[in-house]
Formats: structure tokens, C-alpha cells, sequence
């Protein structure tokens, strides 16, 4: 399928210094999107844009903090100033710190809940009323399929991801039916997601039992591609990817 209806879109992505933020600006960039990188790391961000840039690509960056409304706001102004428009919202940004609940890590699972929730809120916020004003638009959130499975360890950060599947639910049936609002599910994905575990055991653990196998963070890019570039009256509601060996979780 031709690339069409990526050509020229601007596209914004929040936590996009690394991991699947990173593979998706490069692979929407390459296919003619214009780019939009927000994350805390400028320094990873900084060197991400300009290797777009010199690749031929339209790209800009600014630091974000999701948690924060006021530096969403502030992020959604300067894709505006950059490029006029936006036309997807890519809620990226995560953390997975996994403990288990008699750990009674609460700072940890507040992290959670600021960043994986509060963090797709706010973007929503700040980008719907720019697709409420011309009636179109599309949102992608990046869950896990943590946002449909739980188990030990998992409880709070699976949580967060089945919130945000709720969230995308609820958004996709409010808005108009111009504007679309995608699901995006990895399974087990080349990312930083495994340094946010605290618990050097259970990051261990964590590494040799569930982080094999991995995707590659480009097979999460090309997912979102395939749903950008559908045509407008086409909504890809949910994608699920998996590795071929990763059958349960």
C-alpha cells in the first residue's frame, strides 16, 4: 500500500528519545510525516532530530514532561508553530516499574499513574480541541497487552494500561466521526521499559523470563503506520502485536 495518507501529516510523539517513540518518528519521518519528538531527554532528542533532518526528514523537538498539563499545552503550541498543524497524537510516553503489591512501593505506583494515565489524558487534552476545531484528527495510544492480561508483579502497571484501553474506548465513541482514535497493544518489544524496575531481582527475573524474544521497536512503528495510513472513514480500532513466540502474555 502506497504511503499517502502519511505523506506531509504532522505527527506529534511523546517519549520519543528511545524504544518505540524512536522507531516510530524515524519510520513516519522516512515515509513523509512531519515529526514532532517530545520527551524529558533532550540530548537523545537533539541527536534523533537531526539525524531526520540530515536523512532528508522534517523534524523538531522539544523536552516534555507528560505529567504535566501545562508542558502538554506547551508541547501541542509548538508542533502548531513548527507546522502550522496536528493531525495524529501518539501517546507513547510509559513506565512499567513492576513490583508486587506487598512491596508497598506507592511512589512508584503514583510514577505509574501520573505518566501512563494522567500523561494520555493530558495529551488528549491538548490536541482535541485542535481536531475538534477542524474536525479531524487521530490519536494513537501505545498500551501493552498488559492492557488485557495481569498477573503477578504486573497488578498496578497493568492497571494503568487498562485504564488507558477504557480511555480509548470512551474518547472513540465522544468524538466526532471524523476523528479517529487507534489502540496500539505491543507484547513483549525491544525498549528502556525493564531500567524502570527498582527490585534488581525481580528486574532480573523480569529480563530472563519475559524480555526474550523480543520485537523489534520498528514492528510497533510499522503497526502505527498501517493505521495512519488508512483512509480517512477507515479507524483501526486495536492492533495487538506480539512475537510469533509469545503465545499467553
Amino acid at each position: 500500500m502506497e504511503q499517502v495518507n502519511i505523506n506531509e501529516k504532522v505527527v506529534v510523539i511523546t517519549g520519543a528519545s528511545s524504544g518505540i517513540g524512536e522507531a516510530i518518528a524515524r519510520l513516519l519521518s522516512a515515509l513523509g510525516a512531519r515529526v514532532v519528538l517530545g520527551a524529558r531527554r533532550t540530548d537523545k532528542l537533539h541527536t534523533i532530530t537531526t539525524e531526520i533532518i540530515n536523512a532528508g526528514g522534517h523534524a523538531a523537538y522539544k523536552q516534555l514532561d507528560v505529567t504535566n498539563p501545562e508542558s502538554v499545552q506547551s508541547f501541542a503550541a509548538f508542533a502548531i508553530d513548527q507546522f502550522d498543524q496536528i493531525d495524529v497524537w501518539i501517546n507513547n510516553a510509559g513506565l512499567m516499574p513492576l513490583s508486587m503489591i506487598n512491596e508497598y512501593k506507592v511512589n512508584e505506583w503514583n510514577q505509574m499513574i501520573d505518566v501512563n494515565i494522567k500523561g494520555v489524558l493530558h495529551g488528549i487534552a491538548a490536541a482535541l480541541p485542535i481536531f475538534e476545531a477542524k474536525d479531524q484528527g487521530q490519536f494513537i495510544n501505545i498500551t501493552s497487552v498488559a492492557d488485557r492480561w495481569v498477573g503477578p508483579t504486573s497488578t498496578v502497571y497493568s492497571g494503568t494500561k487498562f485504564a488507558v484501553r477504557a480511555i480509548s474506548d470512551g474518547l472513540r465513541q465522544e468524538v466526532s466521526n471524523n476523528i479517529r482514535v487507534t489502540l496500539v497493544a505491543p507484547g513483549a518489544t525491544e525498549s528502556e521499559l525493564a531500567e524502570t524496575i527498582s527490585n534488581p531481582e525481580l528486574k532480573k527475573l523480569a529480563i530472563e523470563k519475559f524480555r526474550i524474544d523480543l520485537l523489534p521497536a520498528a514492528a510497533i512503528a510499522r503497526a502505527v503506520a498501517f493505521a495512519i495510513n488508512q483512509p480517512a472513514d477507515v479507524d483501526v480500532n486495536e492492533i495487538v502485536v506480539r512475537p510469533t513466540a509469545q503465545k499467553s502474555f
